[in-house]
């Protein structure tokens, strides 16, 4: 379900919740991290590839969003409001180890090809636990596609053709028109299909590079390591369930494919941030904390 589904329903809830909050309810202010904390993390993994990375900056837009808590003057939903101040802090990070790698989809095609293959006869016949290592292919390489897009281009991709905003809320939480989300939406569409088409088995299965194919060139490459799985681990019936099946397919309309091959991946669940923010806001007063201005947003 998209992040907007029901949104009115949802952001009455959002509301309830921030003035329980402001109000001194911890247990509101848990609810409110606890309801945005996972999509938090998810937008943070697609624009820094890295999971520890991905936690950090969820921590510190949580922190943010808490810290300014009192600013949120309720003229847009609290979503959309929360989820500005997370573009925000994402697009201001320092560049990581992954996207110092990975500079544009030429120097991503050529790292791809550069990386042995393994010929494998029937790919539906690998064991559970090869294709728990194929999806932790899958996941990270798609992921890493993401990096070869510039920032703001990666975030309106990532809000708008896998979390399904509309151009409405794109726009508003990245502070631009809604035709410029649009257009920018379609162009990050077009850029990804255009470097996957001709050589990705996600675009169609007769294309070279197969994620299983590559597994043990990942594996030797020190990009995914067996006993320590970044984005896939215990999800091994999710895993069976998904793959063989579907995350293959791309149907006649490459921009709603694009997104499928995203929205199907069953990514490891984040870390409860609950208990880290406590410790944060019990170095002082709750109130005292909520009344602190915020960065504007």
């Amino acid at each position: 379900m998209s992040a907007w589904s029901e949104a009115g329903r949802e952001d009455e809830t959002d509301r309830t919740l921030v003035r329980a909050a402001l109000a001194g309810r911890r247990e509101a202010l848990d609810d409110l991290v606890r309801r945005h904390q996972g999509f938090l993390y998810r937008l943070a993994l697609r624009m820094v590839w890295e999971p520890r990375d991905a936690e950090d900056a969820t921590q510190e837009i949580l922190i943010k969003i808490v810290t300014a808590l009192s600013t949120y003057r309720g003229e847009s939903a609290f979503r959309t409001w929360a989820y500005r101040i997370a573009a925000n802090h994402l697009l201001s990070l320092r560049r990581g180890k992954a996207e110092q790698a990975i500079s544009s989809f030429e120097c991503y095609g050529r790292a791809l090809e550069a990386t042995s293959v393994e010929e494998i006869p029937d790919e539906d016949a690998l064991s559970a636990d090869r294709k728990v290592l194929a999806e932790e292919v899958r996941i990270g390489c798609t992921i890493g596609m993401l990096l070869c897009l510039d920032r703001e281009q990666r975030l309106v991709f990532v809000l708008g053709g896998i979390f399904e905003a509309s151009d409405a809320a794109g726009a508003e939480i990245l502070g631009m028109s809604r035709a410029n989300f649009r257009q920018r939406l379609h162009r990050a569409r077009e850029q990804l299909y255009g470097f996957m088409a001709g050589r990705c088995g996600l675009a169609e299965p007769s294309n070279p590079c197969r994620c299983a194919r590559k597994t043990r060139g990942f594996i030797q490459a020190g990009i995914v390591d067996p006993k320590s799985l970044r984005f896939s681990g215990g999800h091994l019936e999710a895993v069976e369930q998904l793959a063989p099946s579907r995350a293959r397919q791309l149907d006649a309309r490459f921009e709603e494919g694009l997104a499928r091959i995203y929205r199907q991946q069953t990514l490891r669940e984040p870390p409860d941030f609950v208990a880290g923010l406590r410790a944060v806001i019990e170095g002082g007063e709750l109130r005292r904390l909520l009344a602190l201005d915020g960065e504007p947003v």
